[in-house]
């Protein structure tokens, strides 16, 4: 990486330092409390990582984390990363508690959706709600330690399971309602789970999906079940037949069961639990692998006050966009505006592309102040000029944050030349294994093309070597290098830790691998990712990443999507190969080819040019919207690959006949 390539690429800059933010508050008690001069947000990360215990210890109170018994030590740090030390040792609490720490009539889940009516819950509701979600729990016996599992689209009742099952020290599970009954049958085997809640029917992009014939399937498949709970998605939804489930119900029979003879519902009880009492299991998307199980208990809430005390705005006027259903790691950002008492709307489906404006239009109904977008969202968006009409403001609109891949030079100069100007679009780095964001940004610090601003408070983020050794402006290994609250506990049914620490600490010793590499800006300081370590191409020893290829081609008004990974030959020499989707009205001809290659060899190096260039009808992407360059890779070079998580699985054809590297 060249730094001066960045000097110019600062695409927003803060006006002043707002003095009166919870952050140069929190920065002023640092300072007064422990004698420091802290100028910056940089010296304020540095003095986080250097002291750990301190640094945690400040959050938990100044955030007001709700607890029964306070710890006795924040984190033993002698005891290495790779087994898991404990944090906030002794101390009692239940996540569900911090949650619902509001409970007045400001208005706090607002679903809404592509087949739905809109429905408005306050706080005072959400906290009823889940009083009676609970002790229906209780009743049918549920108990500290069971697991739920929920297979829902992105609801309102995803959220008040949650709340009442970690209410009671249970354990919540999300699966992503577009899997199939096969693909939840594989993840929900590996836990266990005692009961289900889903929906009777879901409609994503459109198109209209039956959950009954999927829980079925699911019903004779999962041996753990003792029942699933049927959310009605209409109020005629109650009169379709479930006989064929076996231990099923509708929602109203399971909720009814859970009251007294009276009819009052009981009170609802937070059970106190250690921070490491397991509250989440999550999968990783199962991209380059079966799909891990992977434990959280309640650390990861010290990462989630800290982001929502000090990065955003804590007025309760805050409104939050989610589309994300429980399964995706981003499904807690719905959750996280309960923290500050501010409201989540709940998209169920998928609203950027219904029509040209509907996603906009709701951004200015509900008077959204946040949201989250991943790169191919906005790619797609960019693809069709689904933007901002003069009618739509955008005036609530504080920030868009982007990510779960690589976010594009163009997404920037997108957002900013049509969407809207002088407002916060960043890239932030997170993922399943984390619960939370590590890579970020900060209301003080300027934004650049393509880079993550910072790295978190408390989070010791760098980039290494092979021989795990500190670098900056070279590609490297990312890693984390001291304990983090957002980390797992490890992996569900690991009980020797044996598997976690092969698959996160095994290449640098001590250090946990984020599986990606990226490389440090020496002029900015910032964090760009590059691609997964697996990902990685290096053709005739010339080493980069899809991105840089993406970056490239798909500027080209002939290219619609592209997607390159590694081909290599029987001698183990690799080239890369690159696939093309074209616009409709392109052809696909030499002409193009010379011009690929003269870009790439323009804007790279002619070592980047791909050894083999190849017309596809379709580019694979998971239902995550990530591409499955691993799995195109693998069906390249003969080995196993799993097509579960494909959402377009008619697009695998095309990569089944292409010609072996022959040197």
């Amino acid at each position: 990486m060249d730094a001066k390539n960045f000097e110019n690429a600062c695409i927003w800059k803060p006006t002043g330092i707002d003095k009166s933010s919870n952050f140069v508050k929190f920065m002023n008690l640092i300072e007064e409390k422990y004698k420091v001069k802290l100028d910056s947000y940089w010296d304020l990360h540095k003095w986080s990582i250097e002291n750990i215990e301190n640094f945690w210890a400040e959050i938990w109170n100044f955030t007001e984390i709700i607890h029964s018994r306070k710890y006795d030590k924040v984190i033993d740090l002698s005891v290495p990363m790779s087994q898991s030390p404990k944090w906030f040792v002794g101390a009692r609490l239940n996540i569900a508690e911090n949650y619902l720490r509001y409970r007045d009539s400001h208005i706090a889940l607002i679903g809404i959706g592509e087949d739905r009516e809109e429905r408005r819950i306050t706080h005072a509701e959400v906290y009823e709600e889940v009083k009676q979600y609970s002790s229906a729990f209780r009743r049918i016996g549920l108990k500290k330690g069971d697991k739920v599992a929920c297979y829902m689209s992105n609801r309102e009742e995803a959220i008040f399971t949650m709340l009442a099952v970690a209410s009671i020290g249970a354990v919540f599970i999300g699966i992503l309602p577009m899997l199939g009954a096969q693909a939840a049958v594989n993840r929900l085997e590996l836990v266990s789970p005692k009961y289900i809640v889903s929906i009777d029917h879901i409609r994503y992009e459109e198109k209209d999906i039956d959950m009954l014939s999927k829980l079925k399937n699911i019903s004779t498949g999962l041996k753990s079940l003792e029942k699933i709970i049927i959310v009605p998605s209409k109020l005629n939804s109650t009169k379709k037949d479930i006989s064929n489930i076996p231990n099923s119900c509708f929602l109203q029979e399971f909720l009814d069961a859970g009251r007294n003879a009276d009819g009052s519902v009981p009170d609802l009880i937070f059970e106190q639990v250690p921070m490491s009492h397991p509250v989440f299991i999550s999968y990783t998307s199962g991209t380059t692998g079966s799909p891990k199980a992977i434990v959280h208990g309640s650390e990861c809430l010290l990462c989630i006050t800290r982001d929502r005390y000090l990065q955003s705005s804590v007025d309760r006027k805050g409104v939050i966009l989610s589309a994300s259903p429980a399964g995706w790691a981003t499904w807690t950002m719905g959750l996280s505006a309960f923290i500050t008492g501010q409201t989540s709307v709940l998209y169920d489906g998928v609203p950027y592309f219904l029509s040209p404006t509907h996603f906009w239009d709701i951004i200015d109904e509900y008077k959204i102040s946040m949201l989250f977008l991943t790169p191919s969202i906005i790619d797609e968006l960019e693809k069709r000029n689904y933007v901002p009409t003069e009618k739509h403001k955008l005036d609530s609109l504080y920030a868009i944050f982007a990510g779960a891949s690589v976010v594009k030079p163009q997404n920037y100069e997108f957002v900013y030349q049509k969407i809207k100007k002088n407002f916060l679009f960043m890239s932030f780095y997170g993922s399943t294994e984390m619960m939370g964001a590590c890579l970020t940004f900060n209301r003080t610090l300027p934004i650049y093309k393509s880079e993550m601003t910072c790295p978190a408070l408390g989070a010791d983020v760098m980039c290494v070597n092979e021989e795990g050794c500190s670098i900056v402006g070279e590609v490297g290994d990312l890693v984390i290098t001291k304990p983090y609250p957002s980390l797992p506990l490890g992996l569900y049914g690991d009980d020797d830790g044996s598997r976690y620490r092969e698959q996160y600490f095994s290449k640098h010793k001590d250090k946990f691998s984020m599986g990606d590499l990226a490389v440090v800006n020496p002029k900015t300081r910032g964090i760009i990712i590059c691609c997964r370590n697996d990902e990685v191409l290096n053709q005739f020893g010339c080493r980069f990443g899809s991105s840089e290829m993406y970056n490239v081609v798909n500027r080209l008004p002939e290219v619609h999507d592209s997607l390159c990974v590694s081909q290599y030959s029987k001698n183990g020499t690799e080239r890369a190969v690159l696939f093309l989707q074209l616009k409709t009205g392109f052809k696909f001809n030499d002409e193009l080819l010379k011009k690929v290659r003269e870009k790439v060899e323009e804007e790279l190096t002619s070592e980047h040019i791909p050894g083999l260039i190849m017309e596809v009808q379709d580019i694979p992407y998971n239902i995550t919207g990530k591409k499955m360059e691993i799995l195109v890779k693998k069906i390249l070079n003969n080995m196993p690959y799993n097509t579960d998580v494909v959402k377009n699985k008619d697009s695998i054809q095309h990569y089944l006949n292409v010609p072996p590297f022959e040197e």
